[in-house]
């Protein structure tokens, strides 16, 4: 057995202890949780929170647009900005999928920018609101180290703050390291959609229309559409739409809302036009959808997000 092979196994041993059961485990970490699904999951739409997704066993792929992103145990996700897109997992009883899922925290992301960027220089790479990038060594042994502290409760309070900042630092001077430091300095057209996401995200009930988003992000409309478009690969107003449908699913599978309250907590004015478009977008009528998810994840209740919301 390879020292990979050694060390992949050993995460794999100590997921299996910190996700015993399917679905969202928590952590001592609010910032953490620990993911397991005993099944394979066809293509389902997810709008992830800016954040880290490592898997130590099975297989992911996202699809935004034309782009296919795999991360598995070679590969890691890294998300920037919000950005819907569809994903499938491969995954059985014998080999469940185990991946640690580390929301982005601003702050320690921020503190730790200043610092890589003082002795590194700048970045000047192309900021991505998502990209998939190879495992190296360095982040293997980091991570393998964050879980072996996960795993005991008074290491986990006391040292996992401080591992998952050397799992943010491996990932920022990492491959694509470059690309995550460009979009967290939010500069130019990147930094400008940023602010229109964030717009999106913190008032999607209310009336939104390109307009005011475009004036929020300082640009023309035109180019509003093009730059927005370059970053999540939708156009505002679908963004928009897909933002307010995720946001339902959560409030009638958390809160035990129907269809025609969730539409109306979401800024819809019509049930109707919510349910068609609801059961376009995932497939199935919004009672059915969470009926299917009910039985399909096991998700905590969500707690207070850092920046934005979303569904996973």
């Amino acid at each position: 057995m390879t020292q990979v092979d050694s060390r992949t196994s050993r995460m794999v041993q100590l997921m299996e202890k910190l996700a015993p059961v399917e679905g969202y485990n928590l952590s001592a970490l609010e910032d953490v949780r620990f993911l397991r699904s005993n099944r394979p999951l066809t293509r389902t739409p997810v709008l992830y929170d800016p954040g880290i997704v490592i898997l130590c066993q099975g297989r992911k792929r996202g699809y935004l647009g034309d782009d296919v992103y795999l991360y598995d145990a070679q590969h890691y996700l890294v998300v920037s900005v919000p950005v819907p897109f569809t994903m499938e997992t491969d995954a059985s009883e014998a080999e469940p999928m185990l991946a640690v899922y580390m929301r982005l925290n601003f702050q320690l992301a921020s503190e730790l920018l200043l610092q890589v960027d003082e002795a590194l220089g700048p970045s000047d790479a192309q900021p991505k609101g998502m990209y998939a990038s190879p495992m190296d060594d360095l982040l293997r042994t980091s991570t393998l180290r964050f879980l072996d502290a996960m795993s005991r409760p008074g290491d986990a309070h006391i040292l996992g703050p401080s591992l998952m900042r050397e799992v943010y630092y491996r990932i920022l001077t990492g491959e694509q390291g470059g690309s995550m430091r460009a979009a967290l300095n939010r500069q130019g057209h990147f930094g400008k959609v940023t602010r229109a996401i964030r717009k999106i995200h913190s008032c999607y009930h209310e009336h939104l229309d390109v307009e005011s988003l475009a004036q929020e992000a300082s640009m023309s409309v035109p180019s509003f559409h093009l730059h927005f478009r370059s970053v999540t690969d939708s156009s505002p107003m679908q963004y928009l739409k897909s933002t307010r449908l995720h946001q339902a699913r959560l409030l009638m599978l958390h809160n035990a809302m129907t269809a025609s309250a969730a539409a109306f907590n979401v800024g819809y004015e019509s049930a109707s036009q919510f349910s068609r478009e609801f059961k376009r977008f995932f497939g199935r009528t919004p009672q059915a959808e969470i009926e299917w998810m009910k039985a399909t994840y096991a998700l905590p209740a969500p707690s207070t997000p850092s920046f934005y919301v979303s569904s996973h």
